[in-house]
């Protein structure tokens, strides 16, 4: 039987909301609590659909994370558009796999760490909003790149890259600390894509077009 664990402590609530999100709610809130004052009773329901949906859009559900020893859990929830090798990245020296993952407006879009190392650092790059599931998003939109280390000393690359409508990317970590598989480390608002670069040698367990789940879909082996 599979071991699984939990990354971070489990949450108190029923329905837990990333932080990023508060400021995004209490807007929606005043500006619907306002109609409402205003008998404005239409724009007052959608004032109150809106609401509901960011807070949809801002869900941070707890996840177990399998414990199996050097494989690769996904760092995004959403949908796999490119999956193989790669000659050459920015990101990667060398030969590389390379898997990314489409996260539409109604996937969760926490991001989580997807393999236990070390930050080796964390570098941000300026750009465009082009839509986050064309391949150009890759090289031109906006980003920030995340570069691991194992403790095997194998080196892991997650890539935040917002999208048409995002317009923030969020990472709470820095250079130097440990992290583990499957702990939050930051999130995309509205609409975005993730690329993570694995070691050449990765023995790839998910393929173009398949569904995965942050922190508990297994992407790949290392060992």
């Amino acid at each position: 039987m599979d071991e699984f664990s939990w990354s971070d402590p489990p949450s108190h609530t029923a329905f837990p909301v990333a932080s990023a999100g508060y400021s995004y709610i209490f807007a929606s809130v005043f500006t619907t609590a306002v109609f409402a004052l205003l008998e404005l009773t239409t724009l007052a329901l959608m004032g109150l659909c809106v609401t509901f949906f960011i807070c949809y859009f801002f869900r941070d559900p707890d996840r177990v994370i399998p414990k199996n020893n050097g494989v690769a859990v996904s760092p995004a929830d959403g949908k796999v558009i490119w999956a193989g090798p790669m000659d050459d990245s920015p990101f990667y020296e060398g030969r590389c796999m390379k898997i990314s993952i489409f996260m539409s407006v109604f996937n969760v879009h926490v991001n989580r760490i997807p393999h236990e190392g070390r930050i080796k650092k964390v570098n941000y790059y300026p750009g465009k909003f082009f839509s986050a599931n064309l391949d150009k998003a890759s090289k031109d939109n906006e980003q920030n790149a995340v570069f691991l280390e194992t403790e095997e000393g194998k080196n892991i690359c997650v890539v935040q890259i917002a999208g048409l409508i995002a317009r923030r990317i969020i990472c709470k970590i820095q250079a130097d600390e440990k992290v583990a598989r499957g702990q939050r480390f930051g999130l995309i608002c509205f609409g975005s894509r993730l690329d993570i670069y694995l070691p050449p040698d990765t023995t790839l367990n998910v393929g173009l077009g398949d569904k995965v789940t942050a922190g508990t879909t297994v992407l790949g082996d290392l060992t």
